[in-house]
């Protein structure tokens, strides 16, 4: 396992966590419940992916944005980061659709963790050239946030990226997710695990609750309609020591226009024998 520990300058971000949020403007997020049939409609910060969203951001944070995509388009010519191309692109399709998940990621904290959200340790499954973790470390420097990536030319892409934004809350390790979540040092370590476009959700349970705190959150971004996806996964997620909380639907960028915020709270510790090995969550899945 290489563990790369980004340490950069520190550097005072003139919006913090909390008036970031503040920021942001207020609608309508629809929250679907499992725990009973009924629809309910919150009002709280808006999780959609328009202008003024991506305007809370600081100006030095959207100058470390606009490094990040540089980079990311620079480096996608040598190797296959991502399928988008164009640098507006990637503002609409990558960054603003990764903090699209923060309203429901810290409405959900705030309710279910009766504790702030300022200082969260953070872990991005399969974070590839760092959707969403990257994009959140930004949005919010309090956060310890670690990107879990297997594929060594991404981590390098990654420290690099870390490195050229002046980032020092944000550690690279180059491990797979069932290696890591059987390690003590990472194991039930994190408040909040997050991952986007790595696995289905039964898998994703697999790989993302072990590194879980109990008490803490697992947030995945999935599609429009993830329903059925979650029904097959629900097994997965007791098995691991968690439950369903919410499907919380966010605009994006997407064909469909939106995505679902699944999160599940982690309510007792992982049995010992989860994760299974490397391999093994992905061929015989739960």
């Amino acid at each position: 396992m290489l563990v790369l520990r980004c340490k950069a300058p520190s550097i005072h971000l003139l919006f913090s966590h909390g008036n970031f949020v503040k920021h942001l403007p207020v609608s309508k997020l629809r929250i679907f419940r499992r725990a009973g049939t009924s629809t309910e409609t919150l009002t709280t910060a808006s999780a959609g992916l328009n202008s003024s969203y991506f305007e809370a951001l600081s100006s030095r944070q959207k100058e470390q944005v606009n490094l990040y995509v540089d980079a990311l388009l620079q480096w996608n010519q040598k190797m296959n980061l991502t399928a988008v191309k164009e640098a507006n692109e990637v503002r609409e399709r990558h960054i603003k659709d990764s903090l699209s998940i923060l309203p429901p990621l810290l409405n959900s904290y705030s309710l279910h963790c009766n504790t702030f959200c300022d200082n969260l340790r953070v872990v991005d499954i399969g974070t590839g050239p760092g959707l969403p973790g990257l994009v959140l470390a930004i949005a919010c420097p309090g956060w310890e946030v670690t990107l879990v990536e297997s594929m060594n030319k991404r981590c390098v892409f990654l420290k690099h990226a870390v490195g050229l934004m002046g980032l020092s809350n944000v550690q690279v390790v180059r491990e797979r997710a069932e290696n890591l979540g059987q390690d003590l040092c990472f194991r039930e370590q994190f408040d909040v695990a997050v991952a986007r476009a790595v696995a289905e959700m039964r898998i994703l349970a697999e790989y993302c609750l072990p590194l879980v705190r109990v008490g803490g959150l697992f947030v995945a971004a999935k599609g429009h309609d993830p329903h059925e996806e979650v029904r097959k996964a629900e097994q997965a997620i007791k098995l691991m020591g968690a439950s369903i909380s919410e499907l919380c639907s966010v605009e994006s960028q997407s064909p469909y226009g939106q995505r679902t915020a699944i999160i599940c709270l982690k309510d007792c510790s992982t049995p010992a024998k989860y994760p299974r090995d490397p391999g093994i969550p992905t061929k015989v899945p739960i």
